[in-house]
């Protein structure tokens, strides 16, 4: 049986279900940042001006939990994580 994907699971319109996954405040605008490239934690969390780095780990991880963005843990010291947006990631931001 095929997995959903979250969204899919949503009742309701198209519509309804993209507000859903791209719903927080921060989403978008990591989205945007995320079309020019490849991005580290910090810069993502510097462009979230007066957001708790706990919202901005929570909503980085709502969007790599959906399948938008791949998340990149280099170990090294201290920790390097870098943040990519999938094929399915662009394709949900350029429509």
């Amino acid at each position: 049986m095929k997995k959903l994907k979250r969204w899919e699971k949503i009742p309701g319109c198209s519509l309804e279900a993209t507000l859903d996954v791209i719903g927080g405040k921060w989403k978008g605008v990591f989205l945007y940042h995320l079309l020019d490239g490849t991005m580290r934690f910090n810069m993502l969390s510097k462009l979230a001006k007066g957001a708790s780095p706990r919202l901005v780990v929570k909503q980085l991880r709502e969007l790599e939990c959906d399948g938008l963005v791949t998340r990149t843990v280099f170990p090294v010291v201290p920790p390097r994580v870098e943040y990519t947006l999938t094929a399915e990631g662009e394709s949900f931001v350029r429509y």
